[in-house]
């Protein structure tokens, strides 16, 4: 039986619908983790852009919507460009995995193909979702509060909530407040506290879709490569009735990126944005971004990727 939050509304009122799924879609015995005997590919330097507070020391914010003539998110912090290497972990993806790097690469094919239309996307792909994260995360509960297109439109600059471009910040989802946040925000008041005694996370799980991410794909920083002290700044995330945080990053030579090439619609990647255990056994989270790969094969057609947004809950 499928459960939808009493607390969803539509999409017209930029809240997603949320809910769990407590059923057996039967998933295929191909559902496993990629591959490592594929061959080894090469490093890519990139730019990536980094976080710079504002210079008065006020509360770096940034809007959800666009500006109606620019076309761009106001926000009153800039970026900083810096030069980085990127390491290829296709052939070697499993030296990522959610507790230690932060994030984990796994490959099924999608039984939904499209993603042209958000009911269907509910309908057909949230279900699915909902099992791969149970099964590879080993969670007892998920509840997906949000989904994200993004088809590259070369060009353009216009980045409303239903015509995204891939994020070229170096970024979080939610900070550890926001995470909280939302587990009261998309459930119900009563189950909170007993859901927050125990472990719960907010995972990703970001999928190319139509054909391969070969251009501006997603690259992951490890997570024990960042300073928890030193790199993380929050910045205020303004939506039109309420207002979240996401984590921008400040730059730090030491951090240690990586993506796989070639990402196809039949893989995906599982991204840690928030874990409630802090005691430093686990990867908390894992910063995050689009970038321009030098290395992207000539003809490569634009990104499209989705990216589903889940509470994940643990008995």
């Amino acid at each position: 039986m499928l459960i939808i939050s009493k607390h969803a509304r539509p999409k017209s009122q930029r809240q997603r619908l949320s809910f769990s799924l407590p059923i057996d879609l039967n998933l295929e015995p191909s559902t496993t983790t990629m591959a490592s005997d594929s061959p080894v590919h090469s490093p890519s330097k990139a730019i990536l852009n980094y976080t710079i507070p504002p210079a008065n020391g006020i509360r770096p914010y940034q809007y959800t919507t666009a500006d109606p003539i620019t076309g761009e998110r106001r926000k009153n912090y800039t970026q900083e460009p810096k030069e980085v290497v990127i390491e290829n972990l296709r052939g070697k993806e499993h030296l990522a995995s959610l507790d230690t790097t932060g994030f984990q690469y796994f490959k099924h094919p999608s039984k939904h193909t499209l993603f042209t239309n958000d009911e269907d996307i509910v309908k057909e792909y949230y279900p699915e979702t909902i099992e791969l994260i149970k099964k590879y995360a080993g969670a007892s509960r998920v509840v997906i509060f949000d989904h994200t297109v993004r088809r590259r439109r070369p060009g353009k600059v216009n980045d409303e909530p239903n015509a995204r471009q891939p994020a070229s910040g170096v970024h979080v989802d939610q900070s550890g407040k926001a995470a909280v946040a939302r587990v009261y925000r998309h459930l119900p008041a009563e189950e909170v506290p007993q859901l927050l005694k125990k472990r719960f996370q907010i995972i990703n799980l970001w999928r190319p879709i139509s054909h391969p991410a070969d251009d501006w794909p997603l690259a992951l920083c490890d997570y024990r490569s960042v300073d928890f002290e030193k790199d993380i700044i929050p910045v205020g995330l303004i939506y039109p009735d309420r207002e979240g945080e996401i984590l921008g990053m400040k730059y730090n030579p030491n951090h240690k990126w990586k993506y796989v090439s070639g990402l196809t619609p039949e893989e995906f990647v599982l991204i840690k944005c928030s874990d409630s255990v802090n005691d430093g056994s686990v990867a908390l989270f894992t910063p995050h971004t689009a970038f321009e790969d030098p290395n992207t094969p000539a003809g490569s057609l634009p990104r499209e990727s989705i990216e589903i947004r889940a509470l994940v809950f643990y008995d």
